[in-house]
């Protein structure tokens, strides 16, 4: 067995660990990655690019009507062709160009300060578990005798389900429902509590409306109890009683860490219920490890991934003190409406700062390009402290493209000021976010007495 003595060791090919490989290597570490399976993780293969293709491939079914069965082949086959278009660029070959040594293997730790891979023991100055996250699929009776796909193998399928059954209503669901349904199958989504239940309750009731009103049954406070079935004739039993039948069916109720194969007791790394425990420099309890992105346990986005790399980067190469916080990571559902969200919703503002909040709210409906378009539904609503945004809610069109000025003003602790001293071209969906700051400012301008008599003083003075 080789020994390989490195600077960095990362276990995991997916957008975090890519992000500290590369970002690392070139700045002049040895560097090792470490991937068992497929570059560019779950996001690349399984996750945010499938179905964005697939959404979109839905979109343009739906804007041309009914949509036929080569509709969804044409579908899957654009899938197919977007991760082939993006694969080259979180390639083996492209690392190695950058310097990285890619071993294609599962990591794991032989004792706290040696990682076994294949036929390599690797000693690293530090190391960096980026190994992500697979779906959970929970023990519900039957399940093991009935066929069911995930994330992990919904876009491999070819033949478009006639009846497709959603476990979960949660981003994940609401997105492959829509796309699903647009592409031509009949939807049911099944959740156990209420669909969209991290999101703002009205946000997501426009959005669950604008479902619905596409032909997606979505069935709330249905714990599923039993399923049954054969491939193509599927039954979900809830907890209540209701039954409900269709062809294929997807599970969609989570992510669980992917830590099995890590043997993390040999290296003194303690785990917690969601993921590696990790404190706020992403430091495992061996201080020599590193875990980020989905297997840290917190929030399962790419972009957070890709934020923790930058704060390993800054550690470990340089050093450096460095922290996570979480309080300014915008996320984002891509329904048509969309949903998105930044810092607290109203409801965490509420219980956090009482009495000092205001919240502020302009509808879609009063932006003349969304006019234009077609697209009025929704709102956005910001929550203000002391003349700063501690979140935004937007559902509506273009959300996730919106958000992005609130996670910069939370990222920077900006005052409402700037945002409203912001000129956006007209007419733009953009605007939006002006129009937003404006509406807090507008009672303090035109219904506020004193400016009233300052404006009368100065006139009578003025030539």
């Amino acid at each position: 067995m080789e020994t390989i003595t490195t600077d960095l060791l990362v276990i995991g090919g997916g957008s975090g660990g890519l992000s500290v490989a590369a970002g690392a290597s070139q700045m002049g570490a040895d560097v090792v990655l470490l991937e068992g399976h497929k570059m560019g993780g779950d996001c690349l293969n399984y996750g945010c690019v499938p179905s964005k293709a697939l959404l979109s491939e839905g979109k343009k079914a739906h804007a041309k009507g009914k949509a036929s069965k080569a509709d969804y082949k044409a579908a899957k086959a654009h899938v197919h062709k977007v991760i082939g278009t993006i694969a080259p660029h979180d390639s083996v070959e492209r690392f190695e160009s950058l310097g990285v040594r890619v071993i294609e293997s599962y990591g794991s730790f032989k004792d706290a300060e040696t990682v076994v891979a294949g036929d390599y023991e690797i000693k690293a100055r530090r190391v960096v578990i980026a190994t992500g996250s697979s779906p959970l699929v929970p023990p519900i009776p039957g399940l093991d005798t009935v066929p069911y796909q995930t994330n992990e193998t919904i876009f491999e399928l070819q033949e478009r389900p006639d009846h497709l059954l959603i476990i979960g209503g949660g981003p994940i669901g609401m997105e492959m429902a829509q796309a699903h349904r647009r592409l031509g199958s009949e939807v049911t989504v099944i959740e156990g509590m209420k669909a969209l239940g991290k999101d703002d309750p009205e946000a997501a009731a426009v959005l669950l409306e604008a479902l619905r009103g596409e032909g997606i049954a979505i069935e709330e406070d249905a714990l599923a109890a039993e399923i049954r079935g054969k491939d193509g004739a599927i039954e979900v039993e809830a907890k209540d009683g209701r039954v409900f039948k269709g062809t294929h069916l997807l599970m969609a109720v989570g992510r669980k860490a992917n830590i099995d194969k890590l043997s993390l007791e040999a290296a003194g790394i303690e785990t917690t219920r969601t993921g590696i425990k990790v404190d706020a420099s992403l430091k495992t309890t061996n201080r020599k490890v590193y875990a980020i992105g989905d297997v840290a346990g917190g929030l399962q986005f790419t972009h957070v991934a890709g934020y923790h790399a930058g704060i390993i980067i800054r550690s470990a190469l340089f050093g450096l003190p460095a922290k996570a916080k979480h309080s300014h990571i915008p996320w984002a559902t891509y329904t048509a409406p969309e949903l998105s969200q930044v810092g607290l919703t109203e409801a965490q503002a509420r219980e956090e700062h009482g009495d000092r909040l205001e919240v502020v709210r302009f509808d879609y409906s009063g932006n003349d390009r969304a006019i234009a378009e077609g697209q009025t539904t929704g709102f956005i609503k910001v929550m203000i402290v002391k003349g700063r945004p501690v979140g935004a809610t937007i559902v509506g069109h273009q959300a996730g493209e919106l958000i992005n000025t609130w996670a910069l003003a939370l990222a920077n602790n900006m005052k409402m000021g700037q945002i409203a001293a912001m000129v956006a071209p007209y007419p733009t969906i953009g605007e939006i976010n002006k129009r937003v700051a404006g509406a807090y400012f507008s009672p303090r301008l035109f219904e506020s007495k004193m400016v009233k008599r300052v404006v009368g003083a100065v006139q009578r003075w003025l030539p």
